[in-house]
């Protein structure tokens, strides 16, 4: 079994405050994207979990969300684990881009699929919620407004397929320290925060006032981003590091990404599409 595991972007990104649980309140439009990992499952005679990734980088231990998603749903299913996975990266790690928790959807639903689907649609989504705040989006993915710490998801129709031009730098950006200083971060002058409106929605992201001012970096390419001719809008998406062009029309994007890569350098790029009709 063959399964797609997509990226995502969040077109907006409100940060609300900071929950009991330590976890803080947003309220996002996600949106995903024609980038995608690929995985392959297949039910093995020997016992246990066998994962290999593409990417050397990646540990193919239970730190894996691919793994702890298997465990969890063997644990859950009281299915004797016996399971063969492969994971294809297409997707970068630490980009904002959504790649882990996808991943970890993708084994959900395949698993499922593959042993005659044992959990229900409400046991799968309290799964992929212990799992990670993005997984639950992703177990059906296309584009959904996401409150709560990212669990809460309610559909959103979003027939615009918009062409984009992703770019990343080669450094992450951890999601927890992000959040952490939301609160006490602040604008930097001359760097544009202000909330781009379109037809189809509006760019806005409460999480670039704290990742811009420890990574400037990323600050000057939004910056750069939204200068060029090609470019409708600019955004950083989710805690980064990526930061993404929303096109005027996709004739334009490779001698965007063309100079992307002149101006910055060692950057990782990708022209793609929204996919969330």
């Amino acid at each position: 079994m063959t399964l797609c595991a997509p990226a995502k972007i969040n077109l907006s990104l409100s940060v609300l405050g900071k929950r009991p649980d330590g976890f803080h309140a947003i309220e996002s439009h996600f949106v995903t994207l024609t980038l995608a990992d690929t995985l392959t499952l297949e039910a093995a005679s020997e016992s246990g979990i066998a994962f290999t990734c593409s990417d050397a980088t990646l540990p193919c231990d239970d730190s894996n969300l691919v793994v702890r998603a298997a465990r969890r749903f063997f644990e859950t299913a009281r299915i004797p684990a016996a399971v063969r996975i492969h994971l294809a990266k297409a997707i970068p790690h630490g980009a904002g881009l959504g790649g882990g928790s996808s991943d970890a959807a993708a084994t959900l639903r395949g698993l499922n699929a593959l042993h005659g689907a044992p959990l229900a649609a409400e046991t799968l989504h309290a799964l992929a919620a212990e799992l990670g705040s993005d997984v639950p989006f992703f177990l059906a993915g296309g584009s959904a407004v996401c409150r709560g710490r990212g669990e809460l998801i309610e559909p959103l129709p979003f027939p615009t397929p918009l062409p984009l031009l992703l770019v990343k730098p080669p450094f992450g950006v951890p999601t927890p320290w992000a959040y952490s200083r939301w609160r006490d971060s602040h604008e930097i002058p001359g760097v544009p925060y202000a909330p781009q409106r379109f037809p189809w929605g509006t760019l806005v992201n409460g999480l670039e006032r704290p990742v811009f001012e420890k990574y400037l970096f990323l600050a000057v390419l939004k910056r750069w981003l939204l200068q060029q001719p090609e470019a409708a809008g600019a955004l950083m998406s989710g805690s980064g590091s990526t930061c993404f062009a929303v096109l005027r029309n996709e004739t334009g994007g490779p001698a965007l990404e063309a100079r992307a890569k002149e101006q910055f350098g060692d950057v990782w790029t990708c022209l793609c599409r929204t996919r969330a009709a």
